[in-house]
């Protein structure tokens, strides 16, 4: 299952990245992943809303995923978290199938 974690560094973080300017980032997140038997597909600094992070990995099932988010989040490193699940197209179509076969069974509210 494919996750994406986006995030912002703290004001704290910055300034311990700054004086340690070879920190590197990606061994620590690949550890943590490789610890829920994942793999780290892709890492990113980003610049929008100030310096972040944008982490696509895949691990095994539904549960790791918040797990890692919420470990990282707790070091208070980071902010602005999101958690995204990523589909590929098939999986899109296997919802969609499974959409169209559950319409009847809901009522929208009255109007």
């Amino acid at each position: 299952m494919l996750f994406c974690i986006t995030a912002n560094y703290t004001p704290e973080a910055i300034r311990g990245l700054m004086a340690n300017p070879d920190t590197n980032r990606v061994e620590a997140v690949t550890r943590l992943i490789e610890a829920a038997d994942g793999k780290l597909v892709s890492f990113y600094s980003t610049a929008a809303e100030g310096p972040g992070v944008l982490v696509i990995f895949d691990v095994p099932d539904p549960q790791s995923a918040p797990a890692i988010g919420g470990i990282v989040s707790s070091t208070g490193a980071i902010r602005n978290v999101r958690l995204t699940r990523l589909m590929s197209p098939e999986e899109v179509k296997s919802v969609r199938h499974k959409a169209a076969k559950l319409k009847a069974a809901y009522a929208p509210p009255p109007q």
